[in-house]
């Protein structure tokens, strides 16, 4: 049994909900997100409060019941406060700039990568090793975050390249002669 499609999602002030059929339209002060959810859950919606209804006894619908609850609290959280991700550059000359919608990264390539930063996403440059990646969309801000991070990996002898910046990378011992 699904002990997080048990839990019920309150919805904050300022954040509109609307069901039509399957699909869920969450709209707040950072944006609107729609999702398309499963048919074998059923979303109820009373008080300000929102809980999944599903047949306990099938296998799929309490996978998928848990599921749905965690994408529609994911859409509540991120239409009433965002998501962030924070990414830091770790080397010798490693920049990044951010222009409009153009992110703009020196990582010891022979040119800099010119990253173009989708629609629904801010991306800034507090200082020149770090960025910041904003949105209501918790997926797509984890996906930005990786393709920026993916042009350069920590490597584990020096550590140098684009981590996150809670992330711990494992450094090894050089070769020995």
């Amino acid at each position: 049994m699904s002990r997080i499609a048990k839990a019920p999602i309150s919805i904050p002030k300022g954040v509109e909900i609307k069901l039509v059929g399957n699909t869920l339209t969450v709209k707040g002060s950072n944006g609107l997100l729609t999702h398309e959810l499963n048919s074998v859950v059923t979303v109820n919606i009373e008080n300000n409060i929102i809980e999944m209804l599903w047949d306990k006894e099938n296998k799929v619908a309490t996978a998928q019941a848990g599921t749905a609850r965690a994408v529609v609290n994911n859409m509540v959280t991120g239409v009433s406060q965002g998501f962030e991700k924070k990414l830091t550059l770790i080397g010798v000359g490693y920049r990044a700039q951010a222009k409009e919608n153009i992110l703009s990264l020196s990582l010891g390539f022979s040119h800099p990568v010119e990253f173009e930063v989708p629609k629904g996403i801010q991306v800034e440059t507090p200082s020149q090793t770090e960025i910041l990646v904003k949105g209501s969309d918790r997926q797509l801000v984890g996906e930005i975050a990786a393709k920026i991070r993916s042009y350069r990996p920590p490597e584990p002898y020096k550590g140098k390249g684009v981590r996150y910046s809670d992330e711990h990378v494992i450094r090894k011992e050089a070769k020995k002669k």
